[in-house]
């Protein structure tokens, strides 16, 4: 019988660190190192105790504005920017840049959202919108975002026509790529075919009002954790696609103000860096770390902090939790 998850109050999460610039995306590994983006330009490494270490960028928060981050095994990480001028970076821990992908398929990429890298060493690179401001993307009517895979033989567009394309995940066989698309507020899933392409595109599930799915990852039961932007919600996922709330932190009144600029096709930035909660500081990602993986940390876009809780389920090992460093 699969593990069940007990769902959680506020009083459940505990806020470590001080002093991060929005830690969007978090890496943990078996150490208990816990990476974060930080928008000085570089990615911050906490563990639970002790002040956070930058490792920033030269040219700070001018050169890159980091994202979606992925650990590489020599210790290096590669960046998403989503700054205007996109594109997917290198970054050692002396502070050197360099680039990773600006172009594919002859385009420039755009403000370029999040990065992961598979067990096979593929990068997978997600690009929400086109449109710019970004903020212009925030709209249930908008497909254009896409996926892009780096492999041996270089880099492509492998799949296109998405609704604000966010985080991705492979499932434990290496069969499907699963993709929040958040303003579609759906997530959905590719067969990964011969060559890393995809195809086969199913809906897994859909969100109802006040859920904007941003990040996901997932557990040893192939269950999805998925974390909303805006309303603060965990919902975990089965593989049949039922949904189950595990956290929430929202105001319901601003909750119901910004459903209804979305349905009217209004929805601004303002409406993601105003949220009224208790706690959360609008979660954008969820990643499993702890010496036996039960402890979800999640990142944000408005804190300064990391929040987390323990979880009854084990979390699903990611391919970078051996590379400590």
């Amino acid at each position: 019988m699969p593990e069940s998850q007990a769902a959680l109050s506020l009083d459940d999460v505990t806020l470590i660190g001080s002093g991060l610039v929005r830690p969007e995306c978090l890496v943990c590994t078996s150490n208990g190192d816990i990476y974060s983006a930080d928008w000085r330009g570089g990615v911050a490494k906490s563990r639970a105790f002790g002040p956070h270490q930058l490792f920033q960028a030269e040219g700070g928060a001018e050169a890159i504005k980091p994202n979606g981050i992925a650990l590489q095994q020599d210790g290096s990480f590669l960046i998403a920017n989503l700054d205007d001028s996109g594109g997917v970076f290198r970054l050692d821990r002396d502070g050197t840049l360099s680039d990773v992908l600006r172009r594919v398929d002859g385009v420039d990429l755009p403000a370029t959202n999040f990065v992961m890298i598979d067990d096979r060493g593929r990068v997978w690179v997600t690009v929400s919108t086109r449109r710019s401001p970004r903020a212009l993307g925030y709209r249930p009517d908008v497909d254009d975002g896409f996926i892009v895979m780096i492999d041996g033989k270089g880099s492509r567009i492998v799949a296109d026509g998405l609704g604000y394309t966010n985080e991705v995940q492979i499932d434990s066989r290496g069969t499907w790529l699963y993709v929040n698309e958040t303003f579609a507020r759906r997530l959905s899933r590719f067969r990964i075919g011969e060559h890393g392409t995809l195809h086969d595109k199913e809906v897994v599930t859909e969100f109802g009002p006040g859920t904007f799915p941003d990040g996901l990852a997932f557990d040893m039961e192939d269950h999805l954790w998925i974390t909303s932007i805006v309303s603060n919600r965990v919902i975990r996922v089965a593989p049949d696609g039922s949904q189950e709330l595990i956290l929430e932190d929202c105001d319901p009144a601003h909750l119901e103000a910004v459903e209804k600029a979305f349905q009217a096709g209004t929805m601004d930035r303002h409406h993601l860096d105003q949220i009224k909660s208790r706690k959360l500081r609008n979660i954008s990602s969820l990643a499993f770390g702890g010496r036996d993986l039960r402890t979800a940390f999640l990142g944000c876009l408005l804190g300064e902090r990391i929040a987390f809780f323990r979880t009854d389920v084990m979390g699903r090992p990611p391919v970078h939790w051996h590379f400590n460093t």
